[in-house]
């Protein structure tokens, strides 16, 4: 798996980023454009501010047993997999705003590092190593820029 700390990498996912347009549509799911890049972005204001709840305690088991294995290993996501409700952007969204939050996000990630990720908790499922970090991170950013074909 690529990795999300390396600035090639990052400049790579800005490069695609920059490839969509507020019509570029998906080749699959009904996710638009700038709900996807709102959607994606969720991930990052999960690890960097608390406008997202931390799960309760048995949530938190749930997670941590049965979902986190699938999100931080290096195994792609299938299409059309479920979206966990913090996750969903069921509104339209500024596309350019959007755009360039996801970017900063990037930015800030890589600026970083490594060393702010290794043993960081996750909301969801507990602490984290950096590889899965980046596995989370990477992986979930990959497959919806691979679904609007870039």
């Amino acid at each position: 798996m690529k990795n999300i700390f390396h600035p090639q990498i990052v400049q790579e996912l800005i490069e695609r980023i920059n490839e969509l347009t507020p019509e570029t549509t998906p080749r699959w799911g009904i996710m638009r454009v700038d709900q996807m890049m709102a959607h994606c972005c969720v991930a990052y204001e999960m690890a960097y501010t608390d406008m997202h709840p931390k799960p309760n305690a048995f949530m938190r088991f749930l997670l941590k047993t049965f979902v986190k294995k699938g999100v931080v290993n290096e195994k792609p996501y299938p299409r059309n997999a479920r979206t966990a409700p913090a996750f969903i952007i069921a509104e339209r969204r500024d596309f350019e705003t959007e755009k360039d939050r996801l970017i900063g996000f990037l930015e800030k990630t890589r600026d970083l590092g490594i060393p702010y990720f290794e043993g960081k908790e996750s909301l969801s499922f507990g602490p984290l190593t950096a590889e899965e970090w980046n596995s989370l991170f990477y992986k979930h950013l990959d497959h919806h820029l691979t679904q609007f074909g870039v």
